[in-house]
């Protein structure tokens, strides 16, 4: 595992540094015009196609080693190629946007739709319970709904971890911080195979991070956000449906912060009459940057903008890991993850009204 990991990381940092280097260039310019725009500068966009290459590496080695003698016993067989297949539409998708700048929300919203159809024929993926009852015996009785939940969480948390990627390592450590988070449990549960999976991710996303974080060298883009969206939620359904003991409310604690953004963000849209589908600046992290985080007095603006872009990720994390540690600690207790969702909701509508409204302590500023 720590083999592949290693190959992980070294394809996607020197991918990045390829990218950088000579690829950048070659893309359409994000327009100054754009809201999520906060920084100086033409900053390639390409990112997901390096954690894309180190991902692919190292599951490909994963199973190649498998096929050599599995002298980790990650038995990485070739299902892991369906993952692969899985993936890819969503990807691409995102890819592409980054390109060109051109694809639509429609046509990348149903590309992930076509990612979340191959998951559930080809990997048969299906969410057998949600830890109450009542709605496990509906389950059982309409397998069709688990195929729907499983489209819903294909589909829609790609574009959760879209949302949230407005600043310099802040998506991707909310990545990193979710996939290491999965992969203890896998463990703790004996799933070596999906454990080694998620780790190639956390390894690729290292990769990128180091161009990333805090010089500011590579964004991960629409690419990066579908990769990290599409993988963790395969590897959350396939940890709550290979294994019983696992509550389904674990992965949704944990990806509660992306999941919550983005159910907030459509409301307030909705409440405004304006289209969930258009961009703004006014999510959470943004409000952050914008009234949180102190101004930095510099000569160079581009210098500027990049210290206090920097600032604002580690609110984040930090938000984050409110969610991860107790959803690390309860992993298989369905009424205590329940809670902390319930909590985690209440305490973000309370921090965004409080922001809104310019009521933020002195010592939370810096």
């Amino acid at each position: 595992m720590i083999w592949l990991s290693l190959v992980g990381f070294l394809c996607a940092g020197l991918s990045a540094a390829y990218i950088i280097r000579w690829a950048g260039g070659r893309t359409a310019a994000y327009s100054d015009s754009m809201p999520q725009r906060f920084h100086v500068g033409e900053i390639p966009r390409l990112g997901g196609v390096a954690v894309l290459v180190g991902l692919c590496s190292s599951w490909m080695l994963g199973v190649w080693q498998t096929r050599a003698g599995d002298p980790g016993s990650l038995r990485l067989g070739y299902w892991v190629f369906l993952w692969i297949v899985a993936l890819l539409p969503a990807a691409l998708g995102g890819i592409t946007e980054d390109i060109t700048q051109r694809l639509s929300v429609r046509y990348r919203l149903l590309l992930t739709l076509v990612s979340g159809g191959l998951a559930v024929w080809l990997l048969e993926l299906n969410v057998p319970r949600l830890g109450l009852p009542w709605l496990d015996a509906m389950l059982r009785r309409e397998p069709w709904l688990g195929m729907g939940i499983v489209l819903l969480a294909i589909a829609g948390l790609p574009h959760a971890f879209n949302i949230i990627d407005g600043y310099n390592g802040l998506a991707g450590m909310v990545a990193l911080i979710v996939t290491l988070a999965l992969a203890h449990v896998c463990l703790q549960v004996g799933d070596r195979a999906l454990a080694s999976l998620l780790v190639c991710m956390a390894a690729a996303t290292v990769g990128f991070l180091v161009w990333n974080y805090p010089r500011g060298m590579l964004f991960a883009g629409d690419g990066g956000a579908y990769i990290w969206g599409v993988v963790i939620a395969l590897a959350s359904l396939s940890l709550v449906q290979r294994n019983v003991e696992v509550s389904p409310w674990f992965p949704m604690l944990l990806l509660i912060y992306p999941v919550w953004e983005t159910l907030f963000s459509i409301y307030r849209k909705l409440v405004r009459g304006v289209s969930p589908g258009m961009a703004d600046a006014l999510h959470f992290h943004q409000l952050i940057y914008r009234r949180i985080v102190r101004r930095v007095f510099h000569e160079d603006e581009a210098r500027r903008m990049l210290k206090r872009n920097n600032r604002t990720s580690p609110y984040l994390w930090a938000f984050t890991m409110l969610t991860v540690v107790p959803a690390v600690l309860f992993w298989n207790n369905t009424p205590v993850l329940m809670a902390f969702c319930s909590l985690f909701g209440a305490t973000y509508v309370a921090a965004y009204i409080g922001i809104v409204r310019f009521k933020v302590p002195d010592w939370m500023r810096f």
